[in-house]
């Protein structure tokens, strides 16, 4: 290959600088914790971190972490290949059973990544000919997964249940209506029964994904569907176990038959390499952990809505957070990027959100909590807020 054959990338990334839209790594030497040891432009620095998804905490509880040592000491680093070929061991079909236990579901499927369980549910459940109709706020793997299910996507208004009926009305082919059950740059919550009701009306397929809603909402840290009491009515739950679990994969729970078909049809799964053992066994014990600790999902809530609440007294309209992402619309994306640098500048990361996260003039710092964070630190951020956003007006 030329260099010629590459020569558009700078031009097109000295684009992407002019409107703010350029990204760059950053790095830290710390575990997922509510304080980092960040480096950046002014050196090695102690910062309050609000961007992690370990929602309760659990990166780092004893027992998550033993339990990923002990799988590797017992299985190795790798699962060696396939579920369909050998890569299925005891922690996999183990810990899929417990979470369709906790789910409800009759079966539940692992796969790599909560992106790659987007993908295969609704590539399984759609194809040409049939329908798909998806919220506009939806996740990118959403609606990736749309787009390569082949089937026609209609997109419905945000959280509008009386446009995605009428996206349904006349729908040809089978019919899917996906939704996130916590939006996740957004942070509010899905009108799901309102949905379902949609959905059994035209004779729809409900596909839920909950991965900021799992492990904080209902009555044992199910997710979204439990709290709202759509149990019966969501035909998959998709999500991670990248957040509250504490660890990384994702999954497909549902009726038995629909978990049967996403192992024999979803490529995601079919053509994928099993999670390694560690990842599962630190995942099942982070699920006992949340089971057993119902004092760490609320108190993340609790500090999420302290959080909202501090930012709010500034005068900043801040929706009433559903989980733990607390989101401050700033504007352009130069002005959530100052509003960043500011926040640095007094010891707190929260990242900007800018386009294509999300629609453009909407560019936002996105604020999230764990449950190991402390009252003082909530208290710290306020005040970081209070006088970014008041430096920004």
């Amino acid at each position: 290959m030329t260099d010629e054959a590459l020569d558009w990338l700078g031009p097109a990334l000295e684009a992407l600088d002019r409107a703010d839209l350029h990204r760059a790594l950053r790095h830290h030497d710390s575990p997922a914790a509510p304080w980092i040891e960040l480096e950046d432009g002014r050196g090695r620095r102690h910062v309050l971190h609000l961007c992690s998804n370990s929602y309760l905490g659990l990166a780092t509880h004893p027992e998550v972490v033993t339990a990923a040592v002990e799988a590797v000491t017992r299985y190795g680093t790798s699962s060696g290949a396939s579920r369909l070929v050998t890569g299925g061991q005891t922690p996999h079909r183990t810990f899929e059973r417990d979470l369709a236990a906790w789910k409800g579901t009759g079966d539940a499927a692992l796969l790599s990544s909560g992106y790659l369980a987007n993908l295969a549910v609704l590539t399984a459940l759609a194809d040409r000919g049939d329908t798909i109709v998806s919220d506009e706020l939806n996740h990118a793997s959403i609606v990736d997964a749309c787009r390569l299910s082949k089937a026609e996507v209609r997109i419905y208004r945000h959280a509008d249940p009386e446009h995605a009926a009428a996206l349904l009305r006349d729908a040809p082919g089978r019919r899917v209506l996906v939704t996130d059950g916590v939006f996740s740059m957004d942070g509010d919550l899905a009108p799901l029964p309102e949905l379902c009701d949609v959905a059994e009306q035209h004779r729809a397929a409900v596909v839920v994904d909950d991965a900021h809603g799992t492990g904080l909402l209902g009555p044992e840290g199910q997710g979204t569907v439990a709290a709202l009491g759509c149990d019966d009515r969501v035909d998959a739950i998709v999500g991670t176990l990248s957040k509250a679990l504490a660890s990384v994969g994702g999954y497909v729970a549902g009726s038995a038959p629909l978990v049967d078909w996403i192992r024999n049809r979803a490529r995601p799964f079919v053509f994928d390499t099993a999670l390694p053992p560690s990842a599962v066994a630190a995942a099942a014990a982070a699920l006992r952990v949340t089971r057993g600790e119902p004092e760490r999902r609320a108190r993340a809530l609790d500090l999420a809505r302290r959080l909202a609440d501090g930012i709010r007294a500034t005068g900043r309209e801040v929706v009433e957070p559903a989980a733990c992402i607390v989101p401050v619309v700033v504007g352009s994306n130069g002005d959530a990027l100052a509003a960043m640098d500011r926040l640095l500048a007094g010891d707190v990361l929260a990242v900007a959100i800018r386009p294509p996260s999300v629609a453009p003039g909407t560019a936002r710092i996105r604020a999230t909590v764990m449950a190991t964070h402390s009252d003082a630190d909530v208290t710290h951020a306020v005040a970081a807020f209070t006088d970014a956003l008041r430096r920004a007006a």
